[in-house]
């Protein structure tokens, strides 16, 4: 049974990544291995880097209107693709086909609090939402999750008197939830990032 975590277990990545939590996507794909995964995006091979700090200064330097730089570690069963400043992770156009067969489970925020979470399933949209605003959801089965959101951290009340929260971290403990991956400081300081160079939508 998957260990059950919430937003208090994710607030080591402001401690330990500020400059990724100030813009950063965070996608996991079932059953493909970094490699596979990039092949998927149409990415071309940029290198293997270890750990996600040395992913920041390439996802700057190589990205631009038409291509994104992105990193994929090959997990048990999963592809992890971390994005410094990008949202490949979060563009259906790309994800969509990704996904057919399979589960991918993406988040996004970028640097003006504008933040997107996806749970993509088959070639489907099952869930969409911007993790501020949790309560207006959308997708094939947008009320599916509701307890696991909750649980979570997610506030969903459409109130004044809603509480945010950690909303950030929140979004790391739902991906948790759909995908059985926790990640860790471990994790995130040790793994063989397959980078790429990928072409949006």
């Amino acid at each position: 049974m998957t260990e059950i975590t919430g937003p208090a277990d994710y607030t080591w990545l402001k401690e330990r990544y500020e400059l990724l939590m100030q813009a950063y996507c965070v996608t996991l794909v079932r059953g493909l291995t970094a490699d596979e995964l990039l092949e998927e995006l149409k990415a071309e091979p940029a290198g293997w880097l270890t750990g996600v700090d040395l992913l920041y200064d390439p996802c700057y330097d190589l990205s631009d209107h038409d291509r994104l730089f992105v990193g994929a570690a090959t997990l048990d069963g999963w592809a992890l693709m971390v994005e410094f400043n990008g949202y490949l992770g979060v563009t259906p156009e790309a994800m969509l086909p990704v996904s057919r067969g399979r589960r991918a489970v993406s988040h996004f925020r970028n640097v003006n609090a504008v933040d997107h979470f996806y749970w993509f399933e088959d070639g489907d949209i099952r869930l969409h939402f911007e993790p501020l605003f949790p309560y207006a959801r959308d997708g094939s089965r947008p009320d599916e999750l509701l307890a696991e959101m909750r649980e979570s951290g997610f506030d969903l009340r459409d109130a004044d008197d809603r509480e945010f929260g950690l909303h950030t971290e929140a979004s790391f403990a739902l991906a948790h939830r759909l995908t059985g991956v926790r990640l860790t400081p471990g994790l995130f300081a040790s793994a063989e990032f397959r980078c790429g160079i990928a072409p949006i939508g």
